[in-house]
């Protein structure tokens, strides 16, 4: 078990995700070297899509900016302060217009569970 860690926002590095067009980025705050049970972090969208299909639970919530998901039944757009609620499974596209978001993961392992990496 881990122990209990503060992690800062300014010393994460964000790695490019997406685009062009725009630009995405992800910096991930809580990975597997702290805790398999979730995980979390940073990204940002700037004009980008980005299309996925969900291996885990997320909640994200939007710090600045607008960020979107598009979902088959839905679109969910978030401005700072919104939480939105991804189950595992759901296939999306990530957008946004100069947003922030913090998001969690579950299970943090996901990409080992999966056979990714």
């Amino acid at each position: 078990m881990s122990k209990a860690k503060l992690i800062k926002h300014n010393e994460l590095t964000f790695i490019h995700r997406g685009g062009p067009p725009g630009k995405a980025s992800v910096a991930r705050a809580v990975g597997p070297d702290i805790s398999n049970s979730m995980a979390a972090g940073f990204a940002r969208f700037d004009g980008c899509a980005i299309s996925w299909t969900l291996l885990y639970d997320e909640v994200v919530v939007v710090m600045e900016g607008t960020f979107r998901v598009r979902t088959p039944d839905a679109v969910l757009e978030g401005k700072k302060g919104d939480v939105l609620w991804l189950p595992d499974g759901t296939e999306l596209h990530y957008e946004g217009e100069e947003a922030l978001i913090f998001y969690a993961v579950q299970p943090g392992n996901w990409k080992e569970l999966n056979g990714i990496e």
